[in-house]
């Protein structure tokens, strides 16, 4: 008992410590399993044991005999059919860029065949083993890209292909892990005659089937609310496991296929539940793999990594990050946009993931208990390629940003918060003066009309870490708080202050404070007399923005005392002489930075000649 509650409360803080960290779990969850296995076996422990022993001799310890390997290709199908219910077939086609699309098919490819041929000659394994490895390591995933880019502020084409990459590739990439995989599973006995061929087959079949009928049928039971809502989730997992075994037992090994497809189909259906599913599956993953990688690194021993302890895996491991890797992004970026430095950064962040570590663990086990040669490299040589792009990445892709230059030096990014006709107009015109502007509600229906419009606008709930996790808001400097809701309002600006508002955090004041002068805070936007209900008003009867000319300091002051006297004009920004805008707060009117030449813009009825 005390090393199961162990492992959940070492995998918990390991979690914690990762966020706090801002560093992928992955890191800290290898870290812990290997202390308390092999290290603490060879230098800790006075008789030779591991403080945590998953399984000993075959026979004992937490999970004896086969036992681990049902619980890791249980643990494992759940943590699949979760990555496929991520990947949407519209996104992939809304994305458009066509770099991301050659990222996970020709980059793909690159690593595929090139991990393989390195590893064969390298370690002299078979081919079959060889490129079993190089599928495992296509895998990188938003799990461990999305932590070491979170604080590096990027251009929003650079994070965005390196988001999107991550987000196709787990999936794609654990599914051509399954079919190779599966394709040796048949051959085990070393030769793939016809009927071996046959089999391979079957296992398609039946994978592919099971999990597209059954992904329907679930859905199809959802959506009738044959269901009820308390039992939706956990009906859902007993489905998944209940494919994952049921093909199997028709098709030896076609159980992960089956719940790779199933995630992919239910995601890609137009379930009114998806979300909640899906939030409900990601909980559920961090718990197993916050147990199962711990588990799993602890069950390696000090003869498995001494295997690959020579200069062929670091060969191995040079090969596959500093020349693969680029090689894939440079052939994917070719006739592309993308600067030279630009794909310099793309080709040295390609940390590998949770996906590909956990398979490698289970077929590496499942392999070594068929008797199939070379397979011990399996689960030691993945790991390695885990472990070493992820510390590789977490300690110097900020640094190697800075080194090649495309690292944001400013953030002049405007997150908006709120996509009312206030928010989407003063989006629209900041935008067409050259900055970006991202605008968040929960209000499926503005979002819907932002799009329309041509804004980039995500549909979240500012309450969520949904924000936190978005790498492509790197590059925002300035929040504006624009909602209804003077909670919302006060909420997002004390939450998001310091990660989107560095050089400035504004909010709407509220009736309040707008009913007394004398409480003047230097967040309130526009000026002390502007609230929501006056801004939506005034953009219902006058939708227009204008530019007024400053001759001084005295003449401004002179314009913004008409705009805020006018019940049907707000001023907005100061354009400088160079086109750069800087958002007028009522702080900002009591001193201001004005000079020749600048502009006041502010919505509402035209002034005319002042």
């Amino acid at each position: 008992m005390l090393e199961i509650g162990g492992i959940i409360v070492l995998g918990i803080l390991a979690q914690w410590f990762a966020w706090k960290l801002k560093i992928p779990a992955i890191l800290p969850l290898l870290l812990i399993g290997l202390f308390v296995g092999p290290i603490a076996a060879e230098f800790l422990s006075e008789d030779g044991t591991k403080w945590i022993e998953p399984v000993w001799n075959g026979k004992e310890g937490l999970f004896a005999g086969e036992t681990l390997f049902y619980f890791v290709s249980l643990s494992i199908s759940i943590i699949l059919f979760e990555g496929g219910l991520t990947l949407k077939l519209k996104e992939i086609r809304n994305v458009g860029h066509v770099v991301i699309t050659k990222l996970i098919t020709l980059g793909s490819l690159v690593t595929f065949i090139g991990a393989a041929i390195t590893a064969h000659y390298a370690f002299s394994l078979s081919w079959e083993i060889s490129f079993l490895f190089s599928a495992l390591i296509i895998v990188t995933g938003p799990t461990v890209i999305t932590p070491i880019l979170r604080n590096i502020p990027l251009k929003k084409n650079v994070s965005a292909i390196l988001k999107w990459e991550g987000i196709l590739i787990d999936p794609i990439g654990a599914l051509i892990a399954v079919l190779v995989f599966e394709f040796i599973s048949v051959g085990a006995g070393g030769e793939f005659t016809k009927t071996a061929l046959i089999d391979f087959g079957k296992i398609v079949l039946f994978g592919s089937t099971f999990g597209f009928t059954f992904a329907h049928a679930l859905n199809f039971f959802i959506n009738r609310k044959w269901i009820p809502h308390y039992l939706l989730n956990v009906f859902a997992l007993a489905s998944v496991i209940g494919v994952f075994v049921l093909s199997d037992s028709f098709a030896h090994e076609s159980g992960l296929l089956a719940v790779v497809v199933m995630g992919m189909v239910l995601g890609n259906s137009k379930s009114e539940y998806l979300k909640e599913l899906l939030y409900f599956k990601e909980s559920l993953s961090i718990l197993l793999i916050s147990i199962l990688f711990i588990l799993l690194s602890a069950n390696i021993n000090m003869e498995d990594l001494l295997l690959i302890y020579n200069w062929q895996t670091a060969i191995l491991f040079a090969i596959v990050v500093f020349v693969l890797r680029p090689i894939g992004v440079f052939l994917s970026t070719h006739k592309s946009n993308l600067r030279l430095n630009e794909k310099l950064f793309i080709s040295w962040v390609g940390p590998r993931g949770i996906v590909a570590a956990g398979i490698a663990s289970l077929f590496g086990l499942k392999l070594v208990n068929d008797g199939i040669e070379g397979a011990e490299y399996i689960t030691p040589l993945v790991f390695m390629i885990v472990l070493g792009t992820v510390l590789l990445n977490a300690t110097t892709a900020r640094l190697f940003a800075r080194i090649v230059g495309v690292f944001l030096k400013k953030t002049n990014g405007i997150l908006i918060i709120g996509a009312s006709n206030v928010s989407r107009l003063i989006a629209n015109y900041l935008e067409k003066n050259d900055r970006h502007v991202v605008l968040i509600d929960s209000n499926r229906t503005n979002i819907a009309k932002a799009k329309e419009e041509g804004l980039e606008a995500f549909n979240t709930n500012i309450y969520s870490d949904a924000l936190t996790d978005n790498i492509e808001l790197n590059d925002m400097g300035y929040l504006m708080a624009l909602t209804g809701s003077s909670d919302i309002n006060k909420y997002a600006i004390n939450k998001y202050r310091n990660q989107f508002g560095e050089n400035g955090a504004y909010r709407l004041v509220t009736e309040e404070e707008m009913l007394d002068p004398t409480n003047n805070p230097k967040e309130a936007l526009f000026s002390h007399t502007v609230n929501f209900p006056r801004l939506t008003r005034i953009v219902k009867k006058y939708p227009v923005i204008h530019e007024i000319e400053i001759n001084d300091e005295a003449h401004f002051k002179k314009l913004v005392e008409i705009t805020i006297n006018d019940k049907n004009s707000i001023p907005l920004f100061v354009k400088d002489t160079n086109g750069e805008l800087e958002i007028i707060s009522s702080y900002s009117l009591e001193n201001p930075d004005i000079a020749e030449g600048y502009l006041l813009v502010y919505l509402g009825k035209p002034m005319g000649t002042v």
